[in-house]
């Protein structure tokens, strides 16, 4: 069966032609999430086993997480109880709340969501000093409802429930002036520590934003981006889209 899937992985590569590079991950399996920055790559299994990747090999961090995040705020995650958790000296540290899915790609702030679809946002100097349960989390509720929320340095992009796309410009502090709805549908979206922004549709559809600027933050269209299978969670840092597929195949592409 190994065997046969690797051909069949080999035919679907070269049946797709594109201006992307694509190739598998074969150092690890199942992924069900991953999430680049900073030249840092940190992801999940089916199992919720935590992942840090360390020039090409993956080493098992400790602890069961089904969600993961890398940036400019550390690393983050919740497990299956949406607790949340900061890696903090080699072991993860739990932090007051519960989120479902959270995003450290913001100017060292924390955002995320919880399990009724509420956005939660924690400010920089709480995100960058929290050390352990002496420290203060004053999460600060946003507008809206969200099941996917991810910020890079010229705003935050978030899905909700109906794939609906929206864009909010958000500061250190969580102050906002709001959400933007921006064209097109998406079940998640990632915005990479350069800005540029990434997501999956509902039938595995890989798109990117074109166009984004610090002047024009909602960038001007969405281009679709060609894989040979349905992929379920993309990331995106220094020129290399990650790809996880519905089956749990890893890819990684290279424009």
């Amino acid at each position: 069966m190994r065997a046969t899937a690797a051909v069949l992985l080999v035919l679907c590569l070269l049946a797709v032609g594109h201006a992307w590079d694509c190739q598998p991950v074969v150092d690890i399996k199942n992924l069900m999430q991953i999430d680049a920055g900073l030249g840092q790559v940190v992801a999940t299994d089916t199992s919720q086993i935590p992942y840090y990747l360390v020039g090409d090999k993956w080493i098992r961090l400790p602890g069961s997480l089904k969600h993961i995040t890398v940036g400019p705020a550390g690393i983050w995650g919740v497990n299956k109880a949406d607790s949340i958790y900061k890696y903090v000296a080699g072991n993860w540290v739990q932090a007051a709340g519960l989120l479902k899915q959270l995003d450290a790609g913001g100017e060292q702030f924390i955002v995320g969501a919880n399990m009724n679809d509420t956005p939660f946002c924690l400010t920089r100097s709480a995100t960058v000093g929290y050390k352990g349960p002496d420290s203060p989390l004053p999460w600060t509720g946003l507008p809206g409802s969200v099941k996917y929320y991810s910020c890079g340095p010229f705003g935050c992009w978030a899905v909700n429930k109906n794939d609906d796309i929206y864009l909010m410009s958000l500061n250190l502090d969580c102050q906002n002036n709001g959400w933007s709805h921006i064209d097109g549908k998406l079940s998640m979206i990632e915005v990479a520590t350069d800005g540029s922004v990434f997501g999956v549709n509902s039938v595995g559809s890989v798109y990117t934003r074109d166009g984004i600027t610090a002047s024009k933050p909602e960038g001007t269209g969405w281009s679709n981006i060609p894989m040979c299978m349905r992929m379920g969670h993309v990331t995106y840092d220094l020129s290399r889209l990650w790809a996880v597929s519905k089956s749990g195949v890893t890819m990684v592409c290279t424009p």
